[in-house]
């Protein structure tokens, strides 16, 4: 029993003890430890923004084209009967290049030609008629007033009694009525041969217009030159068979104006400032190394390919030396300005995502995203620098190495470091 008192005490005892260990309160850490562990403020190196006048060339890809090009082809269908120049022949404005022939033109010619004849002579002996009507209706109106005369009087002596015969009085009246109705008889019918011939002149007005359609149509057998220039393409020879453009047929001809080109320059959309017409570009072209040539902007696109976004830029180009030629693919020397200073960035300080550009403005040690858009690219003293376009200010600071690692509203350390 004192055994069992014992073994129950020591028991006692343990609990007690581990009761008590387990009721022991751990102690809190130093305010040294609480620096340790809190996160660090990050150093970011930074560059400031800087401002300047940008002048200068960019080296562009062109081609030259003729300031005018047309393919000829005849208006009308028909035969190729001569052709009086070949591929590099110069010719002058308005200068005949090839006739056709077409035998059914001069059928139709002919048969109109007839038609107009025969219109002719109808309305001439119409004409004669109608002058033979007036003629005996004037003879008849003499008459008219002189049986009139005749039956006034007649009548006027018959109101006294006994002075004429009342026979006389009635012939005079006959004869009266019968002038009367033979000079209505040429009234009408001269209105009715007016008719005749009013519908002969609009007859012979149509047939005349057939004439001259086929006149016409003659006309389109020739091709003449629009332009002064150099034939570029010969594509048929006499006995060929041509018709107006269409389908698969091919132009008899080709003429280029090439003492005058155009050279077509396709302008990235950060170099169009300043762009203004009238000034002097100068280009060199392969075929004449060391050679520098020049034109003049003479048409501005004014809207961006969406695909490359570059604009399309024509410049005049005197070639009276004939030296260029149209296809050739000149280097542009492409002098790019602004109206006002520009600022500048390192190419590295611009952070890109999927959706948008921009730089990292540290103001007051707070991280700032800047939407931006890219400019021209210089290089500057061995540093390379962007042109950049936003709500910046010269002298701002902003992070050297743009990256969305670095989210908005994050407080720094800023160091200023010089541009690589």
């Amino acid at each position: 029993m004192q055994a069992k008192n014992k073994f129950l005490s020591l028991v006692s005892v343990t609990l007690i003890a581990s009761m008590t260990a387990c009721n022991k309160t751990t102690p809190s850490p130093s305010a040294a430890t609480i620096a340790a562990t809190a996160p660090a403020v990050p150093n970011i190196a930074v560059t400031k923004v800087v401002a300047q006048e940008l002048s200068r060339n960019l080296r562009l890809p062109g081609e030259l084209q003729p300031y005018q090009d047309v393919q000829l082809y005849p208006k009308v269908q028909g035969f190729v009967e001569w052709i009086g120049v070949d591929r590099g022949s110069e010719v002058k404005a308005g200068q005949i290049l090839v006739r056709l022939t077409a035998p059914e033109f001069a059928a139709q010619r002919g048969e109109a030609e007839a038609k107009t004849q025969v219109s002719t002579a109808q309305k001439i002996e119409a004409e004669s008629r109608l002058a033979g009507l007036r003629a005996q209706r004037l003879e008849a109106e003499a008459k008219l007033a002189a049986s009139t005369a005749t039956h006034k009087r007649l009548k006027s002596a018959a109101a006294t009694p006994g002075v004429i015969s009342g026979n006389e009085l009635e012939n005079a009246q006959h004869l009266m009525e019968a002038d009367q109705a033979r000079v209505q008889f040429f009234k009408d019918s001269e209105k009715s041969l007016q008719a005749q011939i009013n519908a002969l002149a609009e007859g012979e007005k149509a047939v005349r217009a057939a004439v001259r359609t086929v006149q016409v149509n003659q006309s389109y057998l020739q091709i003449a030159a629009p332009f002064a220039g150099v034939i570029t393409e010969r594509n048929a020879h006499p006995g060929t068979f041509a018709g107006p453009s269409g389908g698969t047929a091919q132009p008899i001809l080709r003429l280029q104006q090439i003492t005058r080109l155009r050279l077509i320059v396709n302008v990235p959309e950060a170099e169009l400032a300043g762009i203004a017409k009238g000034t002097r570009v100068e280009f060199s072209v392969p075929a004449f190394p060391g050679e520098t040539f020049a034109g003049a902007i003479a048409r501005i696109g004014n809207s961006l390919d969406p695909k490359t976004r570059t604009m399309p830029i024509e410049l005049d180009v005197s070639n009276t030396a004939k030296k260029l030629a149209p296809g050739m693919f000149p280097q542009i020397t492409w002098p790019t300005q602004r109206p006002r200073p520009s600022l500048f960035v390192p190419p590295s300080a611009i952070a890109t995502t999927t959706e948008r550009a921009f730089v990292i403005r540290i103001r007051d040690n707070i991280a700032e995203w800047v939407d931006v858009k890219r400019g021209a690219s210089i290089n500057q003293q061995g540093t390379d620098l962007v042109e950049i376009f936003g709500e910046l200010s010269e002298g701002d600071q902003i992070a050297l190495r743009g990256t969305d690692e670095l989210r908005a509203g994050t407080r720094v350390q800023a160091k200023l470091a010089a541009a690589k």
